[in-house]
């Protein structure tokens, strides 16, 4: 509109034989103008500041429902990212009809631009489907502890649209890609409710297997995190160069399989010792031959 002001002043200077331009007209009309621009400015805002108080509120609202209705915290979170975005989206469409821009041509250049910005954001557009196959298929969900792609390793805080953040046990955060996560193999360390735990014991050539393994199940019988179905499994499991090598497997909880092992690690060595069992150190036997 501006522009146009001035094409009007300028047409009026050169139709004018002294070349004398009406000031008090243009100053009007840039007034008006500038009291139009502002009354937008001013909508705009008010618009902004209104919509985003009603976003805010419908995030709560459907929080609240999400929650009612007991979803998976990942669905949940997954919605509200999804629906704080297409809200966001219907405000600045908005916003931007109120400063007077044309909706329709704004949305015709988005339209002309969306191969562009598609083939741009192609990976974006293959993480939001990976977030979409996730939450169908749930090989995972908030709270569990998986091994991702690319050693990201973690437990699950988000799933979002287009990446799943995972916090890990030295409380870094991790943004992953959903769609690597949708298209790549996954470990799953929660799915189950039991997972098995395995140690190799080296003692002492010489030592009685049959004493160790007596010491071993008692260890193992005292421990009421260890499950007794499956039923424990203790075996020779080979014969190394400076030891042989008691193989130990048991089951538990998932939720009790870091304790377990820990703790079965010390209790081992502390009986151990108590029971006069060696544990091996690599050693080197020299025969001098005779001249």
């Amino acid at each position: 509109m501006l522009l146009t002001l001035l094409n009007a002043a300028l047409l009026s200077a050169s139709s004018s034989s002294k070349f004398k331009v009406d000031w008090d007209s243009l100053f009007e009309r840039l007034t008006d103008w500038s009291i139009e621009i502002g009354k937008s400015i001013l909508g705009a805002i008010l618009i902004y500041i209104i919509g985003r108080f009603i976003i805010k509120q419908i995030n709560r609202l459907v929080s609240k429902i999400l929650e009612k209705r007991k979803f998976e915290i990942s669905v949940q979170t997954f919605l509200k990212s999804l629906l704080s975005l297409l809200l966001n989206l219907i405000l600045a469409f908005a916003i931007i009809a109120k400063l007077g821009v044309e909706t329709t041509s704004f949305a015709a250049i988005l339209a002309s631009a969306g191969v562009a910005i598609g083939m741009a954001l192609s990976g974006n557009l293959s993480n939001f489907a990976g977030g979409l196959i996730i939450l169908v298929f749930k090989p995972f969900k908030v709270g569990d502890y998986i091994d991702g792609p690319s050693n990201a390793s973690g437990t699950v805080k988000e799933i979002q649209i287009f990446h799943t953040i995972l916090s890990t046990v030295d409380n870094k955060i991790i943004y992953v890609p959903n769609g690597s996560l949708s298209s790549n193999a996954i470990v799953n360390y929660s799915k189950q409710e039991t997972r098995r735990a395995e140690w190799v014991f080296g003692v002492e050539y010489g030592e009685d297997y049959e004493r160790v393994k007596a010491v071993l199940e008692r260890i193992i019988a005292a421990d009421e995190r260890i499950l007794q179905t499956p039923a424990p499994f203790i075996g020779l499991g080979s014969l190394s160069a400076s030891s042989v090598d008691i193989k130990v497997r048991v089951w538990t909880k998932s939720s009790d399989y870091w304790d377990v092992v820990f703790d079965m690690n010390r209790i081992v060595y502390e009986t151990f010792n108590k029971e006069g069992i060696g544990f091996p150190f690599p050693q080197l036997t020299v025969h001098q031959a005779k001249d």
